[in-house]
């Protein structure tokens, strides 16, 4: 049956509604997306304050008090680290940024005189197109003045007080946010939101915190050994090995000690053995005694999904999304394992742990596994 002019015209016209609310969505969506990653940053701060106010509420505690005190101390103790070395960080930063371009030439150097290579720093930049302007362009785009890291101070201290502040109200209005939202769904749905937000908030929020924990001692045993062997900029190298570390899986350990080895490479290339040494070391100490005893109560990530998170959410958000990428995923595993319907297995994939291999000589003294359904004869 042929179409109707006028169902034709209502198709075409609803068609046009659709892929114009579309586009303004779009727009709107592309116009806020600083300010919805700053609230997704206090989200995520918000649920890694909340095993600390958890522990105030239950101690008798007012819950927005809870919250207002654990920020207060999240606030103290960062302002106390800046002023133990924030002066040095920065002195050190600066120095790092001027001291770079020349050590990857030396590294370049050493290579090529070392392998017999043939490799050219002008070419490289060339062929990656990574000239002052690229650059400038990349921290602008990457940066966009979230965290202040690329932009004025101005911004920053907006920024960080604009993810404080919704942190704050997202902890001590938790529970009035959740009947709001409850009060929109029928009686039936509400049994679902409260589990899905409890399992978000307490397995992402154990999560983070764990995640922030490993960081900083990985970051301070970092720094301290790269200033005992005398590796220059130790504190942002220690820094920048302890947090890539934690936030990018299996190979972020040894990722993060690039730079530092780069800058032993030119000055002691010895050096470059001592710091893949204690970085391997370090990782089994974490691996075996540190992780199992600090994210005990917390859920576990495959590494390969850990890994996709850090690449989906650097494509998306910059280096910051690298960062926050595995806690997201976290919450939405979290949700996902718990709602999933479990079935029994066949018994030929239960079976594959228990299956024996054959010996090399053929010798029967170990029984062979019995396929599923097959009848011994």
């Amino acid at each position: 049956m042929a179409p109707t002019p006028t169902a034709t015209r209502r198709t075409a016209f609803t068609v046009g509604i659709i892929a114009v609310l579309f586009l303004a969505g779009l727009w709107v969506f592309q116009s806020l997306s600083s300010f919805l990653l700053l609230l997704l940053l206090a989200w995520l701060l918000s649920i890694a304050m909340e095993p600390m106010v958890l522990l105030l509420t239950r101690h008798g505690m007012n819950r927005s008090l809870a919250s207002g005190l654990t920020m207060l101390l999240l606030v103290v103790s960062l302002i106390a680290i800046g002023a133990l070395f924030g002066q040095l960080l920065l002195a050190q930063v600066d120095a790092l940024s001027k001291a770079l371009p020349g050590a990857v030439s030396s590294g370049l150097d050493w290579v090529n005189s070392t392998f017999k290579t043939t490799f050219d720093v002008a070419s490289i930049e060339r062929s990656i197109n990574l000239t002052p302007s690229r650059i400038a362009s990349l921290a602008t785009s990457y940066g966009g003045g979230l965290l202040g890291v690329f932009g004025s101070l101005l911004t920053a201290l907006f920024d960080g007080l604009t993810i404080l502040v919704f942190a704050y109200y997202l902890s001590a209005d938790s529970i009035a946010l959740r009947q709001t939202i409850g009060s929109f769904l029928p009686p039936r749905y509400q049994p679902f939101l409260v589990t899905v937000w409890t399992i978000s908030v307490e397995k992402t929020g154990g999560f983070v915190t764990s995640k922030v924990v490993l960081a900083a001692i990985s970051g301070t045993a970092h720094a301290a050994f790269f200033w005992l062997i005398g590796v220059p900029f130790w504190l942002p190298l220690g820094i920048v090995a302890g947090v890539v570390g934690q936030f990018i899986p299996t190979i972020g350990t040894y990722l993060g000690v690039l730079l530092p080895c780069l800058f032993a490479l030119t000055s002691k290339p010895i050096t470059v053995l001592w710091i893949v040494g204690f970085a391997t070391i370090y990782q089994q100490v974490e691996n075996y005694v540190l992780t199992p005893r600090i994210s005990r109560a917390t859920m576990d990530i495959h590494p390969a999904i850990a890994l996709g998170a850090v690449f989906v959410g650097a494509a998306l958000f910059g280096p910051i999304g690298a960062i926050i990428g595995i806690p997201m995923v976290a919450a939405v595993l979290s949700i996902i394992e718990t709602f999933r319907q479990r079935y029994e297995l066949h018994p030929e994939l239960a079976a594959l742990d228990d299956e024996v291999p054959p010996d090399d000589d053929g010798g029967d003294d170990k029984a062979e596994a019995t396929p599923a359904g097959a009848v011994e004869s």
